[in-house]
């Protein structure tokens, strides 16, 4: 199965917690952007996609509602006539509840788009303003709702927790609002103050104060509790879906199954070998530069060995309820688990769980699953 991700690096303004590369723009640089995309099209190496349609599309950045449906179409349509498309395909598009209005949301189903995720974040306006969102409370209910009115059966939503000054109580209004709006797909990010951002600034300054691990745990453990008891499924560490529901896009991720990405910054994997993966360095002047000139933009990032694509095969894999497959993995590695890894898989002993032909760790070990993993490392 392959998968095509476009990155669209364009934002209105910067989050004051974001560190992902985006940038304001035009319209006109707009326009210029999606002809590279084109562009890029054209020369990407494909080998890993021959004979093979595409499955997934995902328009993520950046803020992709920023382009229009006339250009979505236009990438769509381009994207069709050089890999093909399944009939069946799932094609998300990312979108900001700040940068639309209209009928655009009824031009972006008629492209094709049959997935939205919606950048709620919180549905407090004191949060949105301290987080930088350019949408409200209001304005997150109605892209909602919007997206029902325009035939949309298929919607995430982001929420972020551990926000400063969020208990859980606070918390726990948020997930209400939330499950209101009965989305098939929910997506939870804990605040992360990250380097060169605004709330790092504000950090060092004393403006802001990061809840402590025992409050992040016990607002990761509500989430958890709250929307399983609402008939979600916890399938990955930050994901919940209803049954039937799972992101398919996101799923090749943490299956390494090969996805293929264009725009600058983007990331691509293949699974070619072991495995690689390769960039675009996040510079549009260069990406500009290089497509102008007929050359792929992409760079080798990284090549895997044999090891190395053990490791990351049980990192991604034990990410999701799914676990990992050992008699796949002995298949594809010649080699057992237990043979490859017999002191972390003696020491995860009392954590891996068994169901059926696959271990996984349970998604009560989740919250420390950076810890645990590194056994394996």
């Amino acid at each position: 199965m392959s998968s095509l991700y476009f990155h669209i690096p364009f934002c209105r303004r910067r989050c004051r917690y974001c560190d992902f590369f985006s940038t304001t723009t035009s319209d006109v640089e707009r326009d210029n952007y999606v002809d590279l995309l084109c562009r890029h099209l054209e020369l990407i190496h494909c080998d890993e996609l021959a004979d093979s349609e595409l499955q997934t599309i995902y328009f993520g950045g950046g803020t992709p509602s920023l382009l229009t449906a006339e250009q979505l179409h236009l990438l769509l349509t381009a994207s069709r006539a050089r890999f093909g498309l399944s009939a069946e395909a799932e094609i998300t598009l990312e979108v900001n509840p700040g940068t639309f209005g209209g009928k655009y949301l009824q031009q972006v189903r008629q492209t094709g788009i049959n997935r939205l995720s919606i950048g709620i974040q919180s549905f407090n306006d004191q949060q949105l303003r301290q987080l930088g969102r350019c949408h409200n409370a209001d304005q997150a209910r109605a892209a909602v709702t919007g997206a029902r009115a325009a035939g949309f059966d298929n919607i995430s939503l982001d929420l972020m927790f551990a926000l400063p000054g969020q208990d859980t109580d606070d918390l726990d209004r948020e997930i209400d609002q939330l499950l209101q709006q009965e989305p098939e797909h929910i997506s939870v990010y804990g605040l992360t103050v990250e380097a060169g951002t605004e709330f790092e600034r504000w950090q060092q300054q004393g403006l802001i104060t990061a809840v402590d691990e025992d409050e992040y745990a016990r607002q990761y453990e509500l989430l958890r509790a709250r929307f399983s008891a609402a008939g979600y499924e916890h399938y990955e560490v930050s994901n919940f879906a209803r049954p039937g529901w799972h992101c398919q896009h996101n799923q090749r991720y943490w299956q390494r199954r090969s996805c293929l990405a264009i725009g600058a910054g983007a990331h691509s994997f293949v699974e070619s070998g072991y495995g690689e993966r390769r960039h675009v360095p996040a510079d549009l002047a260069r990406y500009r530069q290089l497509l102008t000139a007929g050359v792929d933009p992409a760079e080798r990032l990284e090549s895997f060995n044999r090891r190395g694509a053990m490791i990351e095969t049980l990192y991604l894999a034990l990410r999701t309820s799914a676990g990992v497959d050992p008699v796949a993995f002995e298949e594809r590695f010649g080699e057992s688990l237990q043979r490859a890894f017999p002191t972390a898989m003696a020491r995860l002993q009392a954590s891996l769980v068994c169901s059926g032909e696959r271990i996984m760790l349970p998604p009560q070990h989740w919250l420390i699953y950076d810890h645990l993993i590194k056994a394996f490392f």
